[in-house]
């Protein structure tokens, strides 16, 4: 590592990168009369897209990455979900599905959902209450990556989660296509209950969908756009759901563009080129540090950097080693430069070093460093003394340790990074860099004996639960599966019992129940399962043919409301 030529790079790209922020705009989604003039304006055209490479399964119940999460939003919809507008107010949750969001019953406990009539799926069918049911089930079937951490609260989730194959529901989910009408009993009172709802996880599905991973296969949609064709290693292409007529603007809202073209396998440097020559609209990867300073420059307007909740962070396998070691997770945590780390990323204008879990301005969320060399409520600079001494301690010096990264520029150069810090810490070290389209699954399943990796975190939903409980809970690890979200499978029972007393909590007293989340932030941070680096901004490169840009706080750019020239 060198640090004069990382600390040169980051002062420069925040130099540079400084102005942008001004052009930064949050529109919202307009009245009824001004999108009809701006549908008859701008409707048409193909807006194309690019990543360096795909996000695996198109299984909306099993995938789970912001990458194709936006994709999700356009394309299929649940009985609720989060708004589509800028801003914060794409936090809040909205009827979709269901015709409005129900009062609470048996004190927060039964909730009567009526379905809309006349919401059609692509392949021509209606959706009836049966789909839901069958679509609930379904989730448990496939061993989707948060049946113990969203839905494990129905009625009847804990034989589902015993045996996802002969998933009932019974007395948990009760579908009335007669009276239009779908019935959810919980266990117990759910604060969170409707956000967990409005994420792509529970898409409704028509209810013979195959009870599988359907891979490369896409599945029938009801939103403004279907899938036609998804190739990992080449495109993914989008067109109009002829069946689809918009019932809610603010669930799920007609689109712009014909068809949308979404390209993987391009560099992130030559895609910038290709934007800059109109080629490509948007890229899903983060500018090369090395090419702020020319897009700050010369492109400002074309580019939008939008404040995230989130963090990028090391998963360390707390069952091998030479992680099984608390004091080995420990010293990892004392020796990062995170100030390092966010050089790489590009620059103090995108992301802030963290130790800790939560991000700021997040319910739950109270500053705190333990590892630091002066310990307190922000990070500092790196202690590796300290890191060095627990590593004597732990005997584990010399042992082999290969670092997991995306085969992005910024996931390779973190990648390299940390391989550095753990030879400097006496390991024998190496970093492997696998596609972004695999990664995230690879790293999830315990088969594969990842001792640590580079990961990144977004939210599903503004609580502090969907980190921490998500993150590391005992129900959050699937050995062997692909969708095992504890990436380093830590389960401390003591603290996975304050979770739950702490999201019951919450229910009554949301106040007290955050409070309750910083305190069991820290109290993970002092296990250090895993090692939070920086809380980023989205960085988003657009063509100057792409009008009417959208960030939403919720899910990112809002694709379907942008058009092209």
């Amino acid at each position: 590592m060198t640090i004069g030529l990382t600390t040169f790079s980051r002062k420069k790209a925040s130099l540079l990168m400084g102005c942008l922020l001004a052009h930064t705009v949050l529109t919202g989604v307009a009245h009824a009369d001004e999108r009809a003039d701006l549908m008859a304006k701008h409707r048409g055209g193909t807006m194309v897209l690019s990543a360096v490479a795909a996000a695996g399964t198109l299984d909306t119940a099993i995938n789970y990455t912001g990458q194709f999460w936006q994709i999700f939003q356009m394309t299929n919809d649940g009985l609720v979900k989060f708004k589509q507008a800028a801003g914060t107010e794409g936090f809040k949750i909205v009827p979709d599905i269901a015709e409005a969001i129900p009062e609470p019953q048996d004190g927060g406990k039964t909730y009567v959902f009526k379905i809309r009539k006349g919401i059609m799926f692509s392949t021509g069918q209606e959706l009836k209450p049966s789909d839901v049911l069958a679509s609930f089930q379904r989730i448990f079937k496939v061993n989707g990556p948060t049946t113990g951490s969203f839905y494990n609260g129905f009625v009847g989730a804990d034989k589902c989660i015993a045996n996802g194959a002969t998933c009932t529901l019974d007395g948990g989910v009760i579908a009335d296509d007669a009276a239009g009408t779908v019935t959810i009993h919980l266990v117990a009172p759910d604060s969170e209950f409707f956000d967990k709802l409005a994420v792509p996880h529970a898409s409704i599905l028509p209810a013979d969908a195959p009870a599988k991973d359907a891979g490369t296969t896409p599945l029938p949609a009801t939103g403004p756009y279907m899938i036609e064709s998804y190739n990992p290693n080449e495109k993914m292409v989008l067109k109009r759901n002829p069946h689809f007529k918009e019932w809610s603007a603010d669930a799920q809202p007609d689109g712009y563009v014909d068809e949308i073209d979404y390209k993987f396998g391009m560099t992130e440097e030559a895609t910038i080129n290709a934007i800059q020559n109109g080629q490509v609209d948007w890229m899903f990867d983060p500018p090369p540090t090395d090419r702020l300073p020319e897009l700050g420059s010369k492109y400002a307007k074309q580019m939008h950097i939008d404040p995230l909740a989130a963090f990028w962070y090391l998963p360390m396998n707390t069952n091998l080693p030479p992680f099984n070691n608390i004091k080995v997770r420990q010293a990892v945590n004392y020796a990062l430069d995170r100030d390092a780390v966010v050089g790489l990323y590009g620059g103090d204008v995108l992301g802030t070093p963290t130790c800790q879990i939560l991000p700021p301005d997040f319910p739950g969320f109270a500053p705190s460093c333990l590892y630091t060399k002066k310990p307190g409520e922000s990070w500092s600079e790196p202690d590796m003394d300290k890191a060095k001494a627990l590593i004597k301690e732990s005997g584990t010096a010399g042992q082999k340790v290969t670092v997991i990264a995306e085969d992005t520029a910024v996931g390779r150069g973190i990648g390299t990074y940390v391989q550095s810090l753990l030879s400097e810490l006496g390991y024998d070290a190496s970093m492997k860099a696998i596609s972004s389209n695999i990664q995230f699954t690879y790293i999830q399943n315990t088969n594969n004996n990842v001792q640590i990796s580079v990961s990144q975190w977004y939210m599903d939903y503004p609580a502090a639960s969907d980190f921490i409980n998500v993150l590391l809970s005992c129900d959050s690890i699937h050995p062997g599966s692909d969708s095992s979200i504890n990436i380093a499978g830590y389960c401390n029972k003591d603290l996975d019992k304050q979770m739950q007393d702490t999201m019951a909590l919450a229910v009554t007293n949301p106040d007290s129940a955050n409070a309750n989340w910083s305190k069991i932030d820290k109290a993970y941070m002092e296990q250090a399962p895993l090692a939070p680096l920086f809380t980023p901004k989205s960085v988003n490169f657009t063509s100057a043919r792409l009008g009417n840009y959208l960030f939403n706080k919720q899910n990112r750019w809002v694709m379907s409301q942008s058009w092209v020239k």
